[in-house]
């Protein structure tokens, strides 16, 4: 059993300063606390803490707020960088932390004579970032500096946007690799948008490049929102949340690292004007406290995060189907696609083309319905491998009932035999695909490989293994479903 022992006090007084509009805060300290432990294996976890971070980062960031933060967490090193300690046991439904929104760093935090000479393509994001690049460049007289000198660095960060042209070339094969190159056209395009800044302020940007830009960017980008607003995910390299201040930059909170499974979050009040993460289990001193980022799949990870997850239940997969123009009907096909478009559903997509793109989950062999495979996928195939009659038969269904394709099988069951069997195929192309790409990653032979290109070897691993896991899910479902149809 662990025991921890808190040695010393620290004396808190509070000073209204009428001026700025703010309390002040007095630390007065007697003796700085201290950890110890009473077995060789807490000393084992103590070595977890990293010493320098959590003795003096904290106490500044709760100077600077005029509030306690936490009082059971303490700062420490993990395979994935910084990363938050239990200093003391916790127990599910404890407030761990809370970061009032006065020490978020956020657009409004930008000089007004600088924020006037951006136009509305300038995002949220952007302005962050430019003010973390203006912070940076004022060295120690920054008021953020301790924070701002424990940011990670660029050779830490691992997102594909700074991947080289080789490294990319691992995950062709997947779709995240257009996507990061659309990204980087996003990020060019806002630091020219921003250039009317930097250009009229040098003394607050000097010399700023694109390289530069980007990694503040990069730090502030990846803010998603899910489920209520009041849950926010937070990126491990990124230090960017979302609350009615716009994109905001949260210290010690974004210490935390990702756990899929765990049901913890960031939750941000109004009301209160604060951020703060409430504890879904129970932590003994010592353990890595760890919250979840979001259901997010390692496409969307490794992308926007730098990291995967060696096995990712939230893995998904894009397959493209198109019509090509020498169909049979090619015109009345597209014509009915584009006229019942599916709804706006997450993860999948919608018709506008002849061309698609659908994101498929893991599909569960026990499934009866294919559960995972998008429906909307299901009805192009079959408008695909229809004839005038049931053409007309579909677009009769659909619009007298909720405006969708094929909600039901094909009434011919040839044809929906000859729609499965073709994104059977479909799919089956792309398994191969898959295969050999990840085949050409291979085992590493060189000794002198460098650790950073090994470690985005391993997630380009981790990320085409995912997909194939699912697309091979997707497969075993269509092969079972055609069978089944044959026999009946």
């Amino acid at each position: 059993m662990r025991t921890l022992v808190l040695v010393g006090s620290a004396n808190f007084t509070y000073t209204w300063c009428p001026l700025a509009r703010r309390p002040f805060f007095t630390l007065s300290v007697r003796h700085r606390p201290k950890l110890k432990f009473s077995t060789s294996s807490d000393k084992a976890c103590r070595s977890y803490i990293d010493e320098e971070c959590d003795e003096d980062f904290l106490p500044w960031l709760e100077q600077k707020a005029c509030t306690k933060i936490s009082s059971t967490l303490s700062i420490g090193k993990s395979a994935h960088g910084r990363a938050l300690y239990a200093s003391k046991p916790i127990q599910a439904g404890d407030c761990i932390l809370r970061v009032p929104y006065s020490v978020q760093l956020a657009p409004d935090n930008l000089p007004p004579e600088i924020c006037s000479l951006f136009g509305d393509e300038v995002s949220s994001v952007s302005k962050v970032a430019l003010l973390l690049l203006h912070e940076q460049k004022m060295g120690q007289k920054s008021e953020w500096a301790p924070y701002i000198r424990r940011l990670p660095q660029p050779f830490e960060m691992h997102n594909t946007i700074f991947w080289s042209d080789d490294e990319l070339e691992m995950i062709r094969q997947s779709v995240i690799y257009q996507e990061t190159i659309k990204q980087r056209n996003h990020i060019e395009k806002q630091f020219m948008a921003i250039k009317p800044a930097t250009d009229q302020f040098p003394q607050c940007f000097e010399d700023v490049s694109l390289k530069d830009f980007a990694y503040a960017h990069a730090l502030v980008l990846w803010t998603r929102t899910f489920g209520d607003d009041l849950f926010l995910d937070i990126p491990v390299t990124s230090r960017a949340w979302e609350s009615s201040r716009g994109v905001s930059m949260i210290p010690f909170a974004d210490f935390l690292n990702h756990d899929g499974t765990s049901e913890a979050c960031l939750m941000s009040h109004e009301g209160k004007q604060l951020s703060e993460v409430i504890a879904e289990r129970d932590y003994s001193p010592g353990d890595q406290v760890l919250i979840s980022y979001g259901k997010f799949s390692n496409s969307s990870l490794v992308l926007d995060f730098g990291f995967t997850v060696p096995y990712n239940i939230y893995d998904q997969a894009q397959v493209e189907l198109n019509i090509p123009q020498h169909y049979h009907l090619f015109q009345m096909k597209l014509e009915l696609l584009q006229r019942f478009k599916a709804p706006a559903i997450k993860d999948v997509n919608e018709f506008s083309s002849s061309e698609k793109l659908f994101t498929i989950k893991e599909v569960k062999f026990a499934s009866k319905k294919g559960r995972g495979i998008p429906q909307s996928f299901r009805a192009f195939a079959c408008v695909l491998c229809s004839n005038a009659q049931e053409l007309s038969d579909l677009e009769s269904e659909a619009a007298q009932s909720d405006g969708r394709l094929a909600r039901s099988p094909l009434k011919n069951k040839s044809r929906e035999i000859e729609a499965h069997e073709l994104i059977h195929s479909k799919i089956t192309e792309q398994i191969n695909e898959y295969d050999a790409c990840i085949k050409s990653l291979g085992p590493s032979t060189s000794q002198n490989l460098v650790r950073k290109h090994a470690l985005r070897r391993q997630m380009a691993h981790d990320l085409l293994s995912g997909e194939l896991r699912v697309l091979k899910s997707a497969s075993a479902w269509l092969k079972k479903y055609c069978a089944t149809l044959l026999e009946g």
